[in-house]
């Protein structure tokens, strides 16, 4: 089975088995200041997990496609991509270990046909000290499972992970693990989960690759080892504990939350430790060794980088985010002007975007409906950051030749050092690559210090922990609270959004948002700067809002039914059959505003003037072509 084949499968798998399958959500979520991407399965469905009952019933699966931006510089090796599918089923209260564990069992071996003998699993050890047991239910099922299939189960117990280095295999089939391995909670393991958390162990599936891809650097060959023998493919998160002062106690409500990576499960289905040679992937692989001439076997990190790159920035692209110097749009920059870079490398060094996102949009355009109705902005969005850029590389040169000469007169000789801190800064400032750096000090008999690269990456590791806090915080899985500040700020955008188009025209279409602890933002189409009378009247009609007091109520519709009403959503989101919908207004009356969202909002708009604040616009400008950008704070 291919990776297109295994999607549709699992989807239906669980459908069969009455799951509702649910769209995927946006790689940028609305209303989350925690995060600049959404990273994993589970995310979206925070809420539900927490208790909150989902208007598609207790069961749900669905594809997640998921971006992590923290090591984007890591991009390279085998297994790991920026943008990856996770495929996930829940459980909300409904059913737990047994028919989870059954089921993908089942899904695995029948389904897309992997070989018993080549899954391992894990489970979690136990903790005396805060009276939790060992996990044997799970292992007993898996013993039930593989014994079922003429596998010896043979229980292991290894501890760490480094104690999985120290002894090995020792001939197991099931091998318990301790809470940095198997257990779940938003900060990690037991001794991180937070206070007030659902938290559980998890039951993790590994595939072997076989010996020959075991790195003994690495130690003994055992599940948890990353030497590359084994690639985890799934794990099922068993929500069955909360956390307190006291310690942990069993929650009421037990959940199932499942994720297995498309991705690495393709990679199983053909037998292939390298996962860019997936169909997801290896069109857009087979197409840069057209374009460059060159073979992926000799040039692996470079293909591999472009293509995860761009297969990021591309649902990006579908996603509505534009490359820019901030926020979502910084990563999206810096993905596609890293694949520009490694291009580079291969010799390919005209028109490259416009070769290899139709690839992608191809592989997509059949499953991800969105991907073939936006294919011709998608590539000329990312056209247009690739001439931008290349534009930007003639100004290197320029620069480059300029600060060679002021070195020269600095250092008093015709042959100046260049530093690490330089190279850094052609990399960083203009996206200049390294290497030609180095080739161009190389031309010119300029000498290069000796301690370049440690300084450099120096430098890269600060800019690394940039990308990493860039959203006040990456996402770790885990279960965000909201803020009152949070609140009352998705409140405000709703009153901003109809103020917007009481001013400028019902022809305005919120293009994106994001709230933080100090203020809010929102992107609407308009084709022209909005003038400072607008916006004093745009200030005017949401303080009014305010200042009447607007309860907020929201209830469960049809989406036809409340798109037919008149509710207004966020462009290129995707609805199910029903959607939650937020009013602020009297009963009785028609309301001031009517908006599908997901939420939080203030229980009644005169929360957002508590301490005698009003709604200011702090900021105007264009977010990009055709769509204008507004700052606002409540002070």
């Amino acid at each position: 089975m291919n990776a297109q084949d295994i999607r549709k499968k699992y989807l239906e798998f669980f459908n069969e088995r009455q799951h509702t399958v649910i769209p995927r959500a946006q790689l940028v979520p609305h209303d989350d200041p925690t995060t600049l991407f959404t990273g994993s399965g589970m995310q979206p469905l925070i809420p539900y997990l927490l208790g909150e009952t989902h208007p598609k019933g207790n069961r749900l699966v669905d594809s997640q496609t998921c971006l992590r931006a923290q090591d984007i510089d890591e991009i390279g090796d085998n297994s790991h991509t920026t943008f990856f599918e996770m495929l996930g089923n829940w459980s909300l209260g409904d059913y737990f270990k047994r028919d989870q564990i059954r089921w993908f069992f089942e899904f695995l071996t029948e389904d897309v046909g992997l070989d018993p003998e080549r899954i391992y699993v894990t489970c979690f050890i136990g903790d005396e000290a805060r009276g939790i047991p060992r996990d044997d239910e799970s292992a007993d099922i898996w013993k039930e499972l593989f014994t079922g299939v003429g596998i010896e189960p043979k229980v292991v117990e290894i501890g760490s992970q480094a104690d999985g280095d120290a002894a090995g295999m020792q001939d197991g089939r099931i091998f318990f693990y301790d809470d940095s391995e198997n257990w779940w909670s938003r900060g990690g393991g037991l001794d991180l989960t937070p206070v007030g958390d659902p938290c559980g162990p998890d039951s993790e599936v590994f595939f072997d690759f076989g010996e020959e891809n075991h790195d003994a650097n690495y130690g003994k060959p055992h599940p948890a080892s990353d030497s590359g023998r084994f690639m985890e493919i799934g794990n099922q998160v068993f929500m069955q504990y909360r956390r307190t002062e006291a310690g942990f106690e069993p929650l009421k409500q037990k959940n199932v939350d499942f994720g297995g990576g498309l991705e690495r499960i393709a990679a199983a289905a053909i037998d292939s430790p390298d996962v860019f040679k997936i169909s997801l992937v290896w069109p857009i692989i087979e197409k840069l060794e057209a374009l460059s001439g060159k073979a992926y076997q000799q040039n692996t990190e470079s293909m591999r980088v472009i293509a995860d790159h761009l297969r990021a920035a591309t649902f990006l692209a579908v996603d509505s985010v534009k490359p820019s110097n901030k926020e979502q749009g910084y990563v999206m920059r810096r993905l596609i002007r890293r694949a520009i870079r490694f291009a580079f490398e291969l010799g390919v060094e005209q028109n490259f975007l416009e070769e290899i996102v139709p690839v992608i949009a191809d592989v997509y355009h059949d499953d991800f409906p969105e991907v073939a109705q936006q294919r011709k902005d998608i590539i000329a969005t990312l056209a247009r950051e690739e001439k931008a850029f290349r534009q930007t590389l003639r100004k290197a040169i320029k620069v480059f030749e300029k600060d060679i000469l002021k070195m020269q007169d600095e250092q008093g000789n015709s042959s100046p050092t260049i530093t690490g801190g330089f190279v850094f800064s052609m990399y960083d400032t203009y996206g200049f690559p390294t290497e030609l750096t180095l080739e161009e000090a190389n031309q010119r008999s300029i000498t290069i210090s000796p301690n370049w690269k440690k300084d450099f990456e120096a430098k890269m590791n600060e800019q690394r922990q940039r990308s990493q806090t860039a959203a006040k915080g990456t996402f770790k899985g885990g279960l965000a609270g909201d803020k009152d500040i949070h609140k009352k700020y998705h409140t405000a955008t709703h009153l901003l959004y109809k103020a917007l188009r009481t001013v400028l025209g019902e022809h305005v279409i919120q293009r994106g948002s994001n709230i933080t602890d100090d203020r809010l933002r929102f992107d609407f189409s308009y084709p022209e700067k909005v003038t400072k009378e607008q916006q004093e009247k745009i200030e005017e009609i949401v303080n009014q809002a305010i200042a009447k007091d607007y309860p907020m109520s929201w209830q469960e519709q049809p989406t036809d039914e409340a798109i037919k009403k008149g509710a207004l959503g966020a462009f290129g989101d995707k609805y199910g059959d029903t959607v939650k919908v937020y009013s602020a207004g009297f009963p009785g009356e028609k309301p001031f505003s009517f908006e599908i969202c997901g939420g939080p909002h203030v229980e009644h708009t005169g929360q957002l003037a508590e301490g005698s604040k009003t709604f200011v616009i702090t900021k105007e400008e264009s977010s990009s072509a055709g769509v204008r950008r507004i700052k606002a704070v409540l002070r």
